[in-house]
């Protein structure tokens, strides 16, 4: 029998946090929470950060649950890493738009014209295009990864289009793109970080490769969500404008609370990000669902481009 969620107040919240950690201990559980999730959700973590640190996390705990708060191809990238661990997504719906823009028939049809090609592809993809990879990269080091390969070899990079010119930019490389990109980072444009550089013309603007090339050439940094964080710890400036999805606002006012963090727009939401709740966490662990499982032969494939990721690029 799921939980009756009554009216809000703080004493329903902490009823809720307390049946949670109740469950967490019963199902030997940890909960992990990507950097843009609410913050409530975050707060009840045993792990917050970006997607595959998240899952290289939980795979070193003794846990035999892993709670996923985040999207589908997150909960996935765990079920890789590990495979005798369950995994749970509490919100069966919470997906992600860019990484269904591409899927294994189309990875495949791409790799037929171009045979020769190194297949990179962003960790915000199914398990499936992840198995057709040769390697695959996280927004933090997809940098990195692409200077270390081979200087002769084509390169196939999917599906981000913009974190893919982004690293064309840098390198001189050229790679096949597809088409795919992020709706919440696309909804951001130059003039709103051009408003709110006149609003607050001494704040520092990190801004998020998946942005376009307008937005990334009117920003000072260019960092990953785990990137962001650091950044803003060892920087002597007090104020700075964050462009990406807002609820990384949470983890910096967290980490850094004598600095102030302003958003870039009150649209840069991500609304699959925001599905999951503290209601949802409980009845997860209550009914341990909703399962996520990747079959054997593409968890193996998918594993080894992980693995060769790290290979490249320790983490």
């Amino acid at each position: 029998m799921r939980t009756k969620v009554r009216e809000a107040g703080a004493h329903v919240t902490d009823d809720i946090i307390e049946k949670i950690e109740q469950l967490k201990r019963q199902r030997r559980a940890v909960i992990l929470a990507h950097n843009y999730q609410i913050g409530e959700v975050q707060d009840i973590a045993d792990f917050t950060g970006d997607s595959l640190g998240l899952s290289v996390e939980a795979s070193k705990t003794d846990a035999e649950t892993i709670v996923f708060c985040g999207v589908r191809f997150m909960a996935e990238t765990a079920a890789i890493l590990s495979p005798d661990k369950t995994v749970l997504l509490p919100d069966a719906t919470a997906g992600c738009p860019m990484a269904d823009m591409i899927d294994a028939a189309q990875l495949a049809s791409l790799k037929e014209k171009h045979p020769e090609a190194l297949v990179v592809s962003y960790v915000n993809t199914t398990a499936e295009v992840k198995a057709l990879s040769d390697y695959c990269c996280t927004s933090g080091n997809a940098l990195e990864l692409v200077r270390q390969l081979p200087q002769g070899r084509q390169i196939i990079f999917v599906p981000d289009r913009n974190l893919g010119q982004y690293i064309i930019d840098q390198t001189g490389r050229h790679m096949i793109l597809w088409p795919g990109y992020c709706l919440t980072h696309a909804r951001i444009t130059a003039d709103e970080v051009a408003a709110v550089r006149a609003s607050y013309p001494d704040a520092v603007v990190m801004a998020h490769p998946e942005c376009s090339s307008e937005v990334r050439e009117c920003s000072d940094e260019l960092l990953s969500t785990g990137q962001m964080l650091k950044f803003a710890a060892r920087s002597k400036h007090r104020r700075f404008v964050v462009v990406t999805e807002a609820g990384i606002i949470h983890s910096l006012k967290k980490a850094n609370p004598d600095k102030e963090f302003m958003p870039i727009s009150k649209r840069a939401l991500c609304p699959n990000m925001k599905k999951i709740n503290l209601e949802k966490v409980l009845w997860s662990l209550q009914d341990m669902q909703h399962r996520v499982t990747v079959p054997e032969d593409i968890r193996v494939r998918a594993k080894s481009a992980l693995d060769r990721m790290l290979e490249v690029i320790p983490k």
